[in-house]
């Protein structure tokens, strides 16, 4: 998997450590717009990462420079674009929302500045967010002649519940962090300086549980709640049975018995 930092043109990947990195946007001149290049840089990376995660327990989204996390899709690169063209773009991002939503990886968003349109969208594919307290959000395709098409009026009622979400998608009016907190698309709201290294510390805390573990606990989450619920149970029951046999399990135990931190290998 590529884990140089350079490899991408749109997107900073940034290891931390063995298990957590950091994927900043990086088109800090441009808010960090979502570009036809961007979206297959998402593709690529978090593509690779679900056919092999290698030691990657754990990833924060972010945005380069403390003004925008992403402020939605270029629309300089979108002038004059024709539909074909734009379809055809469109499908690029269609499949950059698969691959974040379907990482087998937790994603921590940390919501550094504006999230507009798509880099709300964006937003609403992590798994949870951290965002500052100057960070603002809209979905504001509606005034722009289209509609939300990276996953929003799906991923922002699954959060939020259906009228908030109707009221912010119709109006296309933005909302503060405060806001998204108060309404639970955003987990916490810290100071700029502050919001990278609360979302660290929640990363290094899911990185040190074991992995298969956290990756069938995510997926049974997220699959779960498009069952009823006694489908979602017969999926928990199917992912938990995948841990009896790890070694990690049996690490676990022992660790707990011996009194000690235990040393978890993702087997």
């Amino acid at each position: 998997m590529n884990h140089n930092p350079s490899a991408f043109e749109t997107l900073l990947v940034e290891p931390v450590d063995e298990h957590v990195a950091v994927v900043r946007l990086n088109r800090p001149d441009a808010s960090n717009a979502l570009n036809t290049q961007m979206g297959r840089d998402f593709v690529r990376y978090f593509e690779d990462v679900a056919l092999d995660p290698k030691n990657l327990r754990c990833l924060i989204l972010t945005g380069a420079g403390d003004k925008a996390f992403c402020a939605g899709g270029d629309l300089k690169e979108r002038r004059g674009m024709t539909d074909e063209a734009w379809t055809r773009q469109h499908v690029i991002f269609e499949r950059m929302v698969r691959a974040l939503i379907d990482c087998p990886v937790p994603i921590i968003g940390a919501v550094n500045g504006a999230a507009y349109g798509g880099g709300c969208e964006i937003a609403g594919c992590c798994d949870f967010l951290y965002a500052a307290e100057t960070a603002r959000f809209a979905l504001t395709e509606v005034t722009l002649g289209i509609m939300p098409g990276g996953g929003g009026t799906q991923t922002l009622p699954r959060a939020i519940g259906e009228r908030r979400a109707k009221e912010l998608v119709l109006t296309g009016k933005p909302f503060t962090s405060a806001e998204a907190r108060e309404w639970g698309f955003v987990n916490e709201v810290l100071p700029l300086p502050q919001l990278l290294p609360s979302a660290l510390a929640t990363a290094a805390r899911i990185a040190r549980n074991a992995p298969i573990s956290v990756r069938q606990a995510k997926l049974s989450i997220h699959r779960g709640l498009q069952l009823s619920l006694r489908d979602g149970l017969a999926l928990e029951i199917e992912a938990y049975n995948r841990m009896v046999p790890t070694e990690d399990r049996r690490e676990g135990v022992l660790a707990f018995n011996e009194k000690r931190t235990p040393n978890f290998k993702g087997r």
